[in-house]
């Protein structure tokens, strides 16, 4: 039986077909979320990658800031649970999972099911974010998946006090005029993020296992600083950014065999 899972984000599109609930058969991942045409564009690409038509799956589940938009979905679901489920899925050990999205950052703990018992968010800031990363990368003119490497670079991290991405942005600033190495404020802003997010995570009983989620998660610099912070090591996997698809697909596959 194959179904599919698809997250449709605020800045990315991604997509997973299971097949039987415990085999990723295919994927895509495109930048560009809700109300542009990566949704449909990731949809046809992992078909494609599967080997599958519409016809094939069994059942479609969609997740993430734009699924209500997406109308050929069997399911609609919360990304709180999918990412629950897909991080279950890849670290069947988790027991706190902290997602750093491009608008917002959430912390869930799971049981030892992988059933969701708790969780914290913070969607009113951008500090924490992809959105504070992306900003900061247009600030020094890198792209924003070099950042990392940057970081490793550095000697000594700039301190970013400023708890706004508006003033964090003067600061930035200020210290790229006052001679300030780029690498330095590179893992400054890294810091800068993993010390809202570990305040943010330290709210919630902290219980290892624990891995990342997210666009964000991809970034060895916010990681090491976050693992830091808290206190725990952090399990990193290539399919962080697709967690929420992941677990799409599973509760679709969940729903039709509660169905038959």
């Amino acid at each position: 039986m194959y179904t599919f899972g698809i997250d449709i984000g605020s800045t990315t599109s991604k997509c997973v077909v299971m097949k039987d609930g415990n085999q990723i058969a295919g994927k895509s991942l495109l930048t560009g979320g809700i109300g542009t045409r990566s949704p449909a564009e990731a949809v046809r690409l992992a078909m494609e990658d599967a080997h599958v038509q519409r016809e094939d799956l069994s059942a479609i589940a969609a997740t993430g800031y734009g699924r209500t938009r997406y109308e050929d979905a069997d399911y609609q679901v919360s990304e709180l649970s999918c990412h629950g489920l897909g991080a279950f899925f890849i670290f069947p050990g988790v027991r706190t999972i902290i997602d750093i999205g491009g608008q917002d950052a959430k912390v869930i703990s799971l049981d030892d099911r992988g059933r969701m018992k708790n969780f914290l968010m913070n969607d009113k800031c951008a500090a924490g974010t992809g959105r504070f990363l992306d900003v900061m990368a247009n600030i020094l003119a890198i792209p924003v998946g070099e950042l990392e490497t940057y970081s490793a670079q550095a000697k000594e991290p700039a301190r970013i006090s400023s708890t706004c991405t508006v003033f964090a942005e003067s600061e930035v600033i200020s210290q790229l005029a006052g001679g300030i190495e780029i690498p330095d404020l590179v893992a400054g802003i890294c810091q800068s993020v993993a010390g809202r997010v570990s305040a943010l995570a330290k709210r919630i009983s902290i219980v290892p296992e624990v891995c990342m989620s997210g666009g964000v998660a991809q970034n060895a610099g916010v990681r090491d600083a976050l693992s830091e912070k808290i206190g725990h090591s952090i399990l990193f996997s290539p399919y962080a950014q697709l967690f929420g698809a992941i677990g799409a697909a599973i509760y679709a596959y969940d729903k039709k065999i509660k169905e038959q």
